[in-house]
């Protein structure tokens, strides 16, 4: 299967997720809007996602991937086997004991994200049972990212992309029938959303177990003390944990910045978490789309020619992730920059979610509008170091755009509340993108091919007319107090059609050989 066509199904089933992921947003917001109580449940969600992303997608996949790719094309499929069994057995193992830990902490892991959740002690405590009910979230994720890992080492990326749809369906049924029900019972509606959190775990898991089990790759897991012992000895698990010490160092750093981010927002105006997350959910379009389905497709190809020394191909192959983030990253970012508003106001604008919630969501969507480039090159780049088993340089990186960013925020944060914070992310995520690039350039292991030059000049080109037709279209219809829901619907359609009809024509006029451009 081609790279092409691999990242293009990556790329649709992703886009199922984020769609089925906005209808979920969009009847959240409706229904709760952006009040203390989504500030608590956020918070509590984010705190399974936060571990989530540090252990499971971040750190155990960073290292996992990369070894599992260089067993398999050196050591043959039975050695691959066994180095997945070994390492389900120790991740098993650590999950149950940090479920048990989390759900006992659950209000000192609450005050270390929010602490300024405390000035409505409601909403703190709604906060702890939400994060109770959910962090065993994290074990069914966790195995799910190691279900990814080896179904996407053997080129199978549909199961892994497909399922983040699951976990939608299952908190759009629990926002539409769970909340109503526990408010006519007398509970808390907002808690329903934890039922629907779990159960999209579960679902998650369950659709990995039989992809796994054709290819004869389902683990076995022994829990006993021999079973652990052979775990921790064998040297493919002692490598995964060799590599992510650093890894894990450098995906906490992220997180780091995540948590001082959501601590700084929790202490400002009532909404700032849940209007950060709302422009958090449409920023990942784009990111998800894009970034993640070139990082999924590219890593182990990256491993396995690095591997077979094949130093050619693998810098063939970043530059192809590269040109692709140019060629779709710089028109979304210029859609978020000048094209904010309507989106959010067409998107969020309904039931209880307020013209004012509009407007401070746009504005922290701008934000991240700014570092739209640099979020989704990240994708492309860090991976080309950890195809390299090389994790040290981009946690270095990551450390100083942590202090980077923090300045930035207080820089930004006394003037521009909750947007400020979206910047520096953006300002960051610029900052880390440009130091993992110039990495590689100089180690040699990435060489651009020709013509940057040229197509450089092309999207630019392009991305010009977009902003122009943008910026006539967010001021020529009035779309946050526009009554008519279905008609403001109809007219974004249209315009978004129109405006990916502008860029793309003025590439195909300028030059840009686009069926060339995709075969390549």
């Amino acid at each position: 299967m081609s790279l092409f066509k691999s990242a293009s199904i990556v790329s649709l089933l992703t886009l199922a997720s984020r769609i089925t992921g906005l209808v979920r947003e969009l009847l959240i917001a409706a229904t709760f809007g952006a009040s203390a109580l989504t500030d608590a449940f956020n918070v509590a969600f984010r705190i399974p996602n936060l571990l989530r992303r540090l252990f499971a997608e971040g750190a155990f996949s960073q290292a996992f991937v990369p070894v599992l790719a260089a067993t398999r094309e050196t050591d043959g499929d039975a050695a691959t086997r066994e180095l997945i069994d070994r390492v389900a057995t120790l991740l098993v193992a650590a999950l149950l004991l940090t479920c048990v830990i989390g759900v006992a902490g659950a209000p000192l892991l609450v005050w270390a994200m929010a602490a300024g959740l405390q000035q409505n002690p409601h909403g703190f405590d709604v906060a702890v049972v939400l994060t109770r009910w959910m962090f065993p979230y994290i074990g069914f994720m966790s195995l799910v990212a190691l279900s990814a890992g080896i179904l996407n080492t053997w080129r199978r990326f549909a199961v892994p992309a497909a399922t983040p749809v699951l976990l939608n369906v299952a908190m759009i049924g629990a926002a539409w029938w769970g909340a109503p029900v526990l408010g006519r019972w007398g509970l808390e509606p907002i808690y329903a959303l934890a039922g629907g959190v779990m159960l999209g775990g579960v679902l998650q898991l369950g659709v990995q177990i039989p992809a796994l089990a054709r290819l004869g790759l389902l683990p076995r897991v022994r829990l006993t003390r021999a079973g652990l012992r052979a775990g921790w000895q064998h040297p493919g698990t002692r490598r995964i944990l060799t590599l992510m010490g650093p890894a894990l160092l450098g995906v906490s750093v992220a997180q780091v910045s995540l948590l001082i981010n959501t601590q700084i927002a929790s202490h400002l105006a009532t909404g700032s978490v849940s209007w950060l997350t709302y422009a958090d959910r449409l920023m990942e379009f784009p990111t998800a789309l894009l970034g993640v389905a070139l990082g999924v497709v590219l890593l182990p190809q990256l491993a396995a020619a690095q591997a077979a020394g094949d130093g050619d191909r693998y810098s063939r192959l970043l530059d192809w992730g590269l040109r692709w983030v140019v060629l779709l990253a710089v028109p979304s970012a210029v859609g978020l920059l000048v094209f904010a508003q309507p989106l959010v106001a067409v998107l969020y604008h309904y039931g209880a979610f307020t013209a004012a919630d509009v407007r401070q969501t746009a504005q922290a969507l701008m934000g991240y509008g700014v570092g739209l480039l640099g979020l989704i090159a990240i994708k492309v780049l860090a991976p080309g170091f950890y195809a390299r088993q090389d994790i040290r340089t981009p946690v270095r990186i990551a450390v100083v755009v942590l202090i980077f960013t923090q300045v930035m925020n207080a820089v930004l944060v006394p003037h521009l509340a909750h947007a400020g914070l979206a910047l520096a992310i953006g300002l960051g995520a610029l900052l880390n993108a440009g130091w993992l690039l110039t990495g590689l350039v100089r180690r040699r292991a990435y060489v651009p091919q020709p013509g940057w030059g040229r197509f450089a000049l092309q999207v630019l080109a392009a991305a010009v007319v977009l902003a122009v037709y943008l910026l006539w279209l967010a001021q020529a219809y009035d779309w946050t107090h526009s009554d008519g829901r279905a008609l403001r619907a109809a007219v974004l359609t249209a315009g978004v059609l129109g405006a990916g009809a502008a860029y793309f024509g003025v590439l195909a006029l300028a030059g840009l050989p686009l069926r060339q451009f995709v075969r390549k």
